[in-house]
């Protein structure tokens, strides 16, 4: 009987295991899944309490066409309600909570932007069309910064797109162009983010655990604190793993068999590689050490075939990938209330909010409570981050990434003016996070640097997650780690049945005219 191993227990991995078993009949006990940390999930991580203070190094976005997630997501129960799927709570919670944003930007002198207005010049609009037009091969190696003018990086569209998806104008025109097409239908509702959807508590609570419960009742085995270091190739063009090394808790090498009729899948890099926590009280210490155990793989296997990518793409350039995040644990509820008096909206449906003119680039979001499963009714959390953590601040005088959660918060206090800004910061716990690799994924490109899910002539192994080649999709979501593990099961297996299609809501007109009347708002 056919086995598979699958390295990495981030969201794709558990999807490749859940798809393997509900797609392509595998037993549970034929499915291993081997992990170097200690914790699954990956970059959907979450964790804490109210005397530590939560942390979440960041938080994902859905909107209604993420097929192939909601479709692997009504096979798998609700932790809280197991006769709903995780789906069907998701879908039930954006009824109940959906966002609508009246402060999505608010300007040096604290007040709310009106963004009814995308700013746009025509050139601005020219541009726009002309970036979606152009055919991707003809943006190899170009920069967002190569398709516009200066001005447009300061109009209310270029503020609210970059802080929703986290794009910098260094960053792939390839990949923003994907975002445009990929997400158009959203343009309408951009301002106010009704479009976009959330889990009911952060995404490894309401997804990573439910989806890792339903893997173990199925037999599925993890392998906790297991690297795999490599993956033997058989001699020859076509590619096919002979074996899997790896080291246990840090001990002896191991050499895992992988017979020809055996799976292999590799998450090749990671965004949350080399992260930093700090505290309220100390800063976190920048980790420049060499990127971690999924790029070191990925650097392994693509030293010996051509057709397996080009990972220094991605990983050589830390200083244009970074940016920190910050978790805010509090059982005070003044910020709670001062901020929904601020926005006009309750706690958990007024969306993103984004200090426009900070030197950071600050963000923040108070989440729907409890955010975390287990928080107690008394206590509140909530988030935000920061573009550029290597300027400057405005009111602490000092870079993001060297300060304490506390300047951190202070320095969002400076921004928000609060009368009560002093007993915020007391009562408050900062978990700081900084992340050299975050968006990696965004930095420009050009076709082969990213493996295909199963490179041509492979037999028996897949590449999975954020750093592979899906046509159309876009990375930094969910979906596209779903996709990448669904296309990868359904290829090796030679299924008829693919993922659903990608949604091109630019094929629809109802949704063109609508998204070009939104680019002409004044």
């Amino acid at each position: 009987m056919a086995k598979a191993y699958l390295v990495g227990a981030g969201i794709a991995s558990l999807s490749a295991a859940a798809l393997l078993i509900r797609e392509g009949g595998f037993a549970g006990a034929d499915i291993t899944i081997l992990e170097a940390q200690s914790r699954t999930g990956g970059s959907l991580d979450a964790e804490g309490d109210p005397d530590a203070g939560y942390t979440m190094r960041g938080g994902r976005m859905f909107e209604l066409h993420f097929e192939c997630t909601y479709d692997l997501l009504r096979s798998i129960p609700s932790l809280d309600s197991p006769d709903i799927s995780v789906t069907q709570d998701t879908f039930a919670f954006h009824e109940d909570f959906a966002w609508n944003d009246k402060a999505r930007l608010v300007d040096a002198s604290g007040r709310r932007v009106d963004t009814r207005s995308m700013g746009f010049s025509e050139r601005d609009r020219l541009d726009l069309v002309a970036c979606v037009a152009t055919p991707e091969s003809r943006l190899d190696g170009k920069r967002i910064s190569d398709c516009f003018a200066p001005e447009f990086f300061t109009t209310n569209f270029w503020y609210m797109w970059c802080t929703t998806f986290a794009f910098e104008p260094w960053h792939s025109a390839i990949e923003f162009r994907r975002y445009l097409n990929r997400f158009v239908h959203l343009f309408k509702t951009f301002d106010t983010m009704s479009g976009i959807y959330r889990t009911r508590f952060n995404q490894y609570d309401s997804i990573v655990r439910p989806l890792q419960a339903w893997l173990r009742g199925n037999g599925v085995t993890f392998e906790m604190n297991t690297t795999v270091t490599d993956a033997e190739l058989a001699d020859g063009d076509a590619i096919t793993v002979t074996a899997l090394t790896c080291t246990r808790d840090g001990g002896a090498t191991e050499r895992i068999p992988v017979a020809p009729e055996d799976l292999v899948f590799v998450t090749n890099g990671s965004m949350t590689a080399n992260s930093a926590l700090g505290s309220t009280d100390t800063a976190p210490v920048r980790d420049t050490s060499a990127p971690d155990a999924s790029w070191r793989l990925w650097h392994t296997l693509a030293a010996k075939h051509p057709r397996l990518g080009d990972p220094s793409v991605f990983d050589s350039s830390a200083e244009d990938s970074t940016w920190g995040s910050f978790t805010v644990t509090t059982k005070d509820p003044t910020f709670f209330k001062a901020m929904e008096e601020f926005s006009g909206s309750e706690a958990g449906k007024g969306g993103l909010i984004t200090f426009k003119d900070s030197r950071w680039l600050l963000t923040i979001v108070l989440n729907h409570q409890p955010h975390f499963r287990e928080q107690p009714e008394d206590t509140y959390v909530w988030w935000g981050y920061a573009l550029f953590p290597d300027r400057t601040g405005d009111h602490v005088g000092k870079a993001m990434a060297e300060c304490t959660g506390r300047e951190i918060l202070t320095e969002v206090l400076g921004h928000l003016r609060l009368a009560q800004s002093e007993q915020i910061l007391e009562s408050a716990i900062v978990r700081p996070a900084l992340m050299p690799y975050i968006t990696s994924q965004f930095l420009v490109r050009k076709a082969g640097d990213r493996p295909e899910v199963v490179p041509a002539g492979s037999t028996n192994l897949a590449f999975i997650g954020q750093y592979v080649e899906v046509p159309d999709d876009v990375v930094f979501t969910v979906e596209y780690s779903v996709r990448t593990a669904w296309t990868a099961v359904a290829r090796l297996l030679h299924l008829d049945r693919q993922p659903p299609p990608v949604h091109k809501g630019g094929h629809d007109p109802k949704v063109l005219l609508e998204a070009l009347h939104t680019l002409h708002r004044h």
